[in-house]
């Protein structure tokens, strides 16, 4: 994995390249999604990348036996970009796409906490999403705080409005 030292060696990354047919499109769909839910870089039609570990290795190789499956052909590598130039922009460009994400949660975060009827419902999803995208999040972006803080703010204004909704009102004698 990428250490963030620009002199030093570049780190591991695991490939999948793959190719489905075109008919029928279901298990396209299916993989395009699994893709984009595991963050993924994409280095050319039909080939992704994620920085190598355990997990990673894991779960590409899950999706190499789904594309098997489905009629199509897959294989896994392990490889290290050329250049830490080369590795950086890999980083970058996932650490920009969580970051889109972390604005979008954290304008959702916002919008919640305006409406009170939905706020608990909202805070519930909103972290289910944080862990979605946390997941997936390889190289945090400074967004990720502010999402942080914002998912805490609506947390704060939920349990708020959800105190006073449980409290008994007083009854004038």
């Amino acid at each position: 994995m990428w250490t963030g030292d620009p002199a030093g060696p570049t780190g591991e990354w695991v490939l999948l390249s793959y190719r489905l047919p075109r008919e029928p499109s279901g298990p396209r769909t299916t993989l395009w999604r699994r893709l984009k839910r595991l963050g993924v870089a994409q280095l050319a039609d039909g080939l992704v990348a994620l920085p190598a570990d355990a997990r990673t290795w894991e779960q590409l190789e899950w999706l190499a036996d789904d594309v098997t499956e489905s009629n199509g052909t897959a294989g896994l590598w392990v490889a290290r970009p050329a250049t830490v130039a080369q590795e950086r922009e890999l980083a970058a460009g996932m650490a920009a796409a969580r970051a889109a994400e972390y604005r979008a949660l954290a304008e959702q975060c916002r919008d919640a906490a305006a409406d009170p009827a939905e706020r608990a419902r909202a805070l519930r999803r909103l972290r289910d999403e944080w862990r979605a995208i946390n997941r997936r999040d390889f190289f945090p972006p400074p967004e990720r705080e502010v999402a942080a803080a914002a998912l805490h703010e609506l947390a704060a204004v939920a349990a708020g409005n959800t105190a006073r909704a449980t409290e008994v009102p007083e009854v004038a004698p």
